[in-house]
């Protein structure tokens, strides 16, 4: 079972390959991160604050995010006061009263956590202002709109990735790395797994040796809990479910040291530069590409409508829907295709504009980006 093809989706950003290609999704040190706000003090319509979660477990925030955000939003006539927490829940927080003291006309949050997204949407408010949940869903929280992927959907695709590569291995043994227990995306990208992994974990078609969930999504701490678990289990594992590139990385570091890498495949998600080199290498093998200039233009067309108090055009917009358990609500969302990137398919992610084929396609992979015509 595979995704469908991203031949809809590179007809339809063609004409907007200059926005993309200014993004670019390799790694930056937190010292480089931009975390000014990005503002022109000329938008007709006024400005839409944005709050930004970190920069140290991915780097598409400020790769991607950032800069699709604020061309959408200038594109619809906004200023754009972008800001990033740095991992900061306090930080956060300030960051979102002087947006809110500033009078912004939309808050849109991609939270650390949903304690700090919640007390933020609740004290925007009760300033009148409406906000925007972005990637991620604050649980228990009051934000009038959520904008993101379909994150069960990212998860169906990392099991799918597993069960096609392991089809052969009847009994393969796997490990599953999650992300942050805190994160809503995370426990949605769990359900989507098993989805699929599940019924032949129950049938014996393959074997969990062990589900983990990572405080933080921290690359490091994933790295080592996966090398205690594949330890416990006698240096043996046939596959890992890594909820993101940047622990797939840290997976295959481990799994180099044991001569495993290349042999055992492992799932990703982000399409970055990094994650995309590894397929491209056979460490890893397969990541799930996320469209962002999507999730910006939607959030930004969402934020005209709320900005102008039309409701009705929000709802148009917004014709999915998400549960939140904790708050017992139904979040009306905008929630966007994700696609299954193998080693076959890393060209179009580049020809989509997404990643540069001068960043990619250096040293060891350069010749395997020749041999599948990535320029």
């Amino acid at each position: 079972m595979r995704t469908k093809t991203l031949g809809a989706v590179a007809i339809a950003l063609t004409a907007l390959l200059p926005l993309t290609a200014c993004g670019s999704n390799s790694s930056r040190s937190d010292s480089n991160a931009t975390t000014s706000g990005s503002g022109g003090g000329s938008g007709a319509n006024g400005t839409v604050g944005v709050i930004l979660p970190e920069t140290a477990t991915s780097a598409r925030w400020e790769g991607f995010d950032r800069p699709m955000l604020q061309k959408a939003l200038t594109a619809q006539g906004f200023d754009a006061d972008i800001e990033n927490a740095q991992g900061d829940v306090q930080k956060f927080s300030t960051l979102a009263d002087g947006m809110i003291a500033k009078g912004v006309k939309v808050l849109v949050i991609a939270s650390i956590n949903s304690e700090v997204g919640t007390a933020v949407a609740n004290k925007a408010k009760k300033a009148g202002i409406p906000t925007i949940d972005y990637d991620r869903l604050n649980l228990g929280g009051s934000s009038d709109y959520y904008v993101s992927f379909d994150n069960v959907r990212v998860g169906q695709l990392q099991g799918q990735g597993i069960a096609d590569a392991l089809e052969d291995k009847p009994g393969a043994q796997v490990i599953e790395i999650e992300g942050a227990p805190t994160d809503n995306n995370a426990t949605l990208f769990t359900q989507g797994q098993h989805k699929v992994l599940q019924p032949l974990y129950d049938s014996g078609a393959l074997k969990l040796v062990h589900s983990q969930a990572i405080d933080g999504w921290d690359n490091q701490t994933g790295g080592q809990v996966f090398e205690q678990l594949l330890t416990g289990n006698g240096g043996k594992v046939d596959g890992v479910v890594a909820a993101n590139d940047g622990l797939a990385g840290a997976i295959i570091t481990v799994l180099k040291k044991n001569g495993l890498n290349g042999k055992v495949p492992v799932t990703g998600q982000d399409a970055t530069v990094d994650g995309l080199k590894a397929v491209l290498r056979g460490d890893q093998y397969m990541t799930v590409f996320k469209p962002i200039k999507d999730e910006a233009e939607a959030a930004a067309k969402l934020a005209t409508a709320l900005a102008k108090g039309d409701k009705a055009a929000a709802d148009g917009l917004a014709t999915a829907s998400s549960q939140d358990p904790k708050g017992n609500r139904t979040v009306k969302s905008v929630l966007l295709d994700p696609h299954s990137i193998t080693r076959t398919e890393v060209k179009q992610v580049v020809d989509l504009g997404y990643v540069k084929a001068s960043d990619l396609c250096t040293g060891d992979v350069a010749q395997l980006c020749t041999q599948l015509g990535i320029a």
